[in-house]
């Protein structure tokens, strides 16, 4: 403990430079760009980890109820894009105010966003489960498949609200500087996740382990076991995420700080103008995973399951670039509440060298690995062929998907959001969905992974290019 204390302790020196105005050497801003990624690498990876755990286990009940989870995991991105989109709104002001060392407006900010996105996720949840019964069927998918995918599908929704606030509460522990009490506690759930889809989607059994007879009690829910173990394992890491926030962080913490909750017409506006883009792109972005889940199903449900599969082992692989992303957006922004759009431009400089070094090792090793990776989830040889084949081919574009990636968070730490939703939208929208359909019909499942490649080769390259030509100087801080 007193270790981490000490590298805590390092990590908030560095930040203070910052805030104060003093010079980092390039060694001192490697280092802090480390620190920050490194837990956050690790957390992605454990958040996706989850997502692993589902698709494994329900993918040993048979490739029908692995589709039915395929047919639909589009659709609740769609629901996680709305709840980033609007969390987003509320982190950049709450880093920029804290390099700016305005810690009182920050928790009035951190007020604000537990009380409007709290609604919001209240909202999508009673939305997405009154859509639940018509989504399977919307989007194309065999009948067979909609018992399943309609009850995971509600489920997932109706855990939208304490997903909504682990993702707060996640963020704005980072903001602060703070990475690697989130990251802990997502790997935590991690672990929670496992032992509870084991109990909800397995029947009562007896293993061997070391000579010895264990019986495992469970409740035998199939689907619907995978899509509850989750909710609580999430419902865990809130609560404990929240407890850390509220009570006992030392920037933002609001017990002992009163103050109100409800909005107020400055940081809407921000929160609007912030997340407006993001939530206008993650809807097109996410409108147009399920146009491409639309372009795989009539392929069948070892094509859909081989997708769905490819999907989540391919996450782990480009997870890591997420968490250098949130690396970025708490620096970056904090440098620009700061007023140090020099420091502002060398650490994105350095993070997207970093996260692209990083993800090419990590394409590496899924070419390598692909069968495997896979196989863990199913047994079925068809299904691991075609996802293996998929994993490879995406295996190329993973540096250029990096850039995109971490250019994007950047761009967003900095107010700057317009431009960076319009990219990710015209490249998905005009590059992405017309060469997969145009390909399905040749190459089938490959084609559609073709194009997906493809589109993530370019989009990483005008992301690069956009924030090469990007100037910090221009004021995007809490005043503009």
């Amino acid at each position: 403990m007193r270790a981490m204390a000490t590298k805590d302790k390092r990590t908030e020196q560095l930040f203070s430079l910052i805030r104060n105005g003093a010079q980092l050497n390039v060694w001192d801003q490697i280092e802090l760009v480390w620190r920050l990624s490194l837990p956050a690498i690790f957390a992605q990876i454990s958040f996706v980890m989850v997502q692993y755990i589902d698709a494994a286990m329900v993918g040993h009940l048979g490739a029908n109820p692995a589709a039915s989870i395929g047919l639909v995991s589009s659709s609740l991105w769609l629901v996680w894009g709305l709840i980033t989109s609007v969390t987003a709104g509320f982190t950049v002001q709450v880093a920029q105010r804290i390099g700016a060392k305005q810690f009182d407006e920050a928790r009035s900010v951190l007020r604000q966003s537990l009380f409007v996105g709290g609604l919001i996720s209240i909202a999508i949840a009673i939305v997405g489960v009154a859509l639940a019964p018509y989504v399977p069927t919307w989007l194309g998918g065999a009948p067979e498949l909609y018992a399943d995918a309609r009850t995971y599908f509600a489920i997932f929704c109706l855990g939208t609200p304490a997903a909504f606030l682990g993702f707060v509460a996640s963020s704005m522990l980072r903001s602060t500087g703070n990475v690697k009490l989130p990251s802990m506690i997502n790997i935590g759930m991690c672990f929670l996740d496992a032992i509870f889809n084991l109990l909800l989607i397995f029947p009562t059994a007896t293993y061997k382990i070391l000579g010895l007879s264990i019986t495992v009690p469970g409740a035998d829910l199939g689907v619907a076991g995978a899509a509850l173990g989750t909710i609580l394992a999430e419902s865990v890491s809130t609560f404990l995420l929240l407890w850390f926030l509220v009570v006992k962080s030392d920037k933002i913490a609001l017990v002992g700080h009163p103050g109100s909750f409800l909005p107020e017409i400055f940081c809407m506006r921000r929160v609007a103008r912030i997340g407006s883009p993001i939530a206008l792109e993650r809807m097109a972005m996410s409108s147009a995973q399920i146009v491409t889940t639309m372009i795989v199903a009539p392929l069948g449900p070892l094509s859909l399951a081989a997708h769905s599969f490819a999907i989540t082992a391919e996450s782990l692989c480009y997870m890591p670039g997420y968490g250098v992303a949130d690396a970025a957006s708490t620096i970056v922004g904090q440098s620009i509440g700061a007023k140090r759009p020099d420091m502002a431009r060398r650490f994105s400089k350095i993070n997207v060298i970093m996260v692209m070094v990083i993800m090419s090792a990590m394409g590496v090793v899924m070419y390598l690995t692909a069968p495997w990776m896979i196989g863990f989830m199913t047994t079925n040889q068809s299904i691991i062929e075609l996802g293996s084949s998929a994993l490879r081919i995406e295996a190329f574009a993973e540096p250029m998907f990096a850039a995109a990636i971490v250019s994007c968070s950047i761009f967003v730490s900095a107010g700057f959001t317009l431009f960076p939703s319009l990219m990710n939208l015209g490249s998905m929208w005009l590059i992405r969905i017309p060469l997969a359909y145009y390909l399905a019909s040749r190459m089938g499942l490959d084609g559609v992974w073709v194009a997906m490649a493809f589109e993530l080769c370019f989009r990483g390259a005008i992301f690069l290019f956009a924030l090469s030509r990007f100037d910090f100087s221009k004021r995007r801080g809490i005043e503009d």
